[in-house]
């Protein structure tokens, strides 16, 4: 399909440097199938779903992986978005132009990494030196990595370290978060359990990749990021089960429901999975382990709005960003959610 169709117009203003609060009070734009579109709230979610529907959530936990440094001279950034070994990690490099492979890199608080290889697509394999664990690095050294769109526009400060991340996060890992998490409170998961709602765990590692532009004319020549994730076997039977009673499993955020379509046979069964996945969700796709998703407002033109457009049509979509644009809803990563519901 051409790229060209998933674009939008988003006036600036629409784009939320700060998420509301308390993190509930956002707001839910409800979908439905045939196009119904109906204004809520987050805090509304337990009257939205039914006993026996189950919440996937993911579980990853960003960690301060945008770091400063120099090569001589030079100042280098890096953002990691993908570990590759115990040491190791590819980068998205700004300034690559002055860095060589073998070339060291001081970054801030004594920690280094050497730069071994760069990739075809630009990025670069980092090794980091020492004996400590590259995560305690990174909390020395590193900033959260707020979305280009955010990090355009204002400085990183305290407060992102608690408001970009999950109330679910557990496994560290991710550079980005799942951000339709972000909207969860204690009291609202206390709300949806007295309605008999359910919640099942997964994790998926969120790399940079996913704020990548799609620079081919044609979604049949992107080549899509890979993101390591996992899901045990004890949960898998369990969401099986849950859909097996009647439940709908609704994945909150596209995180969790690209592992979940990447674990899922082509009965649906959803299978024990521990891997990288770069599964690349466009319409015509035909889901097979989820009835539903939570996810907050997306990119033109971005994998992610293809992927919303996959599950509930890009009419649909189309329809349903110019609503949210027109009702000033708030857009991206700290911005208000939607839920999606293909069979009503």
């Amino acid at each position: 399909m051409k790229v060209d169709l998933f674009d939008f117009e988003l006036p600036p203003e629409r784009i939320a440097l700060r998420p509301v609060r308390p993190r509930d009070a956002a707001r839910l734009l409800v979908v439905e199938q045939g196009g119904s579109l109906t204004d809520r709230h987050v805090r509304d979610l337990p009257d939205l779903l039914r006993a026996g529907d189950v919440l996937v959530v993911n579980d990853t936990r960003v960690i301060p992986a945008q770091l400063e440094g120099r090569r001589g001279e030079a100042r280098i950034g890096a953002t990691l978005h993908k570990r590759a070994g115990l040491r190791e990690w590819d980068a998205f490099v700004r300034n690559a132009k002055r860095l060589r492979q073998g070339d060291r890199i001081d970054f801030a608080a004594g920690v280094t990494a050497v730069a071994e290889a760069r990739h075809a697509d630009g990025s670069w394999r980092l090794r980091f030196e020492g004996e400590e664990p590259v995560e305690v690095l990174l909390e020395r050294a590193g900033r959260m990595p707020l979305p280009p769109y955010i990090a355009g526009k204002r400085e990183t400060d305290d407060a992102d370290k608690a408001d970009y991340q999950t109330m679910f996060a557990r496994e560290k890992g991710a550079v980005a978060a799942p951000t339709a998490a972000l909207h969860f409170t204690p009291e609202l998961t206390a709300a949806l359990e007295e309605k008999g709602g359910l919640r099942e765990t997964l994790t998926l590692h969120v790399g940079a990749g996913t704020f990548l532009p799609v620079k081919a004319d044609d979604t049949a020549d992107h080549a899509m990021h890979a993101e390591w994730g996992k899901i045990d076997a004890a949960t898998a039977d369990r969401l099986n089960a849950a859909r097996a009673a009647g439940g709908r499993l609704i994945a909150v955020g596209t995180t969790s429901l690209r592992l979940l379509e990447s674990a899922a046979d082509e009965q649906g069964i959803i299978r024990p999975f521990e891997g990288d996945t770069s599964i690349f969700i466009t319409p015509g796709y035909r889901f097979r382990a989820v009835d539903g998703l939570m996810t907050n407002f997306h990119l033109p033109k971005s994998t992610l709005f293809m992927l919303v457009s996959a599950l509930m049509g890009l009419d649909t979509m189309q329809a349903a960003y110019r609503h949210a644009i027109e009702e000033e809803y708030r857009f991206y990563s700290y911005g208000d959610s939607s839920l999606l519901l293909p069979e009503g």
